[in-house]
């Protein structure tokens, strides 16, 4: 359990110092609900993004945290909310009751809806959506257009497979 606590403090720290990805912005915003927040809508954040109700901005890279969260832009963080919305692409880790990501999404997604346009990794939750499928899916309902990769739970559906659904194992490589 120690190494886990380190583990977990040094991803953090490397969230917060790692090199900007997407964006050369505010290192802090504070939103109660956007427009009313630190930094302006329009501008990126690099570092530390807290949302108390609902925060909106351009790019994210680091820690990005609160109840709803919208980035118009890219993100490379680790993102967590009850909503989270990325626009474009998204590394690294996305974790609410809702995740929405319309472009490439890189990492761990789980909550009980995750819905991406493309996704590599891994997707965690009761219902699963995407187009394009790299990785596993793991919950009660999946479904993708295509698949490279393992679906598992109670409905896998892949829409071009030769078998499109499956119940509890589904799997195109």
């Amino acid at each position: 359990m120690r190494y886990l606590g380190r583990t977990s403090f040094a991803l953090l720290v490397l969230a917060i110092l790692a090199p900007n990805a997407y964006c050369e912005g505010s290192p802090i915003q504070i939103s109660l609900v956007a427009p009313i927040q630190i930094v302006p809508e329009a501008r990126s954040i690099s570092g530390l993004r807290l949302d108390l109700i609902y925060g909106k901005n351009a790019n994210v890279t680091g820690l990005d945290w609160g109840i709803a969260n919208h980035t118009t832009g890219n993100e490379f963080a680790w993102q967590s909310g009850v909503v989270n919305i990325v626009e474009h692409n998204f590394t690294g880790l996305q974790e609410g009751a809702v995740n929405l990501t319309r472009g490439t999404f890189t990492g761990l997604q789980y909550g009980a809806f995750n819905q991406t346009e493309s996704m590599n990794g891994v997707a965690l939750g009761w219902i699963n959506v995407t187009h394009h499928m790299h990785g596993l899916q793991l919950g009660l309902v999946n479904v993708t257009d295509t698949m490279h990769g393992l679906q598992v739970g109670v409905g896998n559906l892949i829409k071009t497979n030769k078998v499109p659904f499956l119940p509890i194992v589904n799997w195109s490589f």
